[in-house]
């Protein structure tokens, strides 16, 4: 089991949307840490640290249970982990 942590940032119709709700269930089912907020710009960033192999199961989990967000662009990238991380939660905005 090989952990890594990773920043997501997804354009599209994703706030106002559920977004952050549905990545938040997601990422607490496959016990990931880290956290979600919306962007100024309308984009939502999402920071995930956990199993590789769980972290790539996120985004389709994500996509299959919020019906009403549509990603139409996405950028990723691989970030030192963060130790004493515990839990994921939903941010207000960064």
């Amino acid at each position: 089991m090989k952990t890594v942590r990773r920043r997501w940032r997804f354009t599209g119709r994703v706030q106002g949307v559920g977004f952050r709700y549905f990545a938040c269930c997601a990422a607490q089912k496959l016990e990931l840490t880290g956290w979600v907020a919306n962007n100024w710009d309308g984009s939502v960033t999402l920071e995930a640290q956990g199993d590789a192999a769980k972290l790539d199961k996120l985004i389709p989990l994500i996509e299959h249970t919020n019906r009403w967000a549509r990603i139409e662009g996405m950028t990723v990238e691989n970030l030192p982990l963060k130790e004493q991380e515990y839990g994921f939660s939903e941010r207000s905005g960064e």
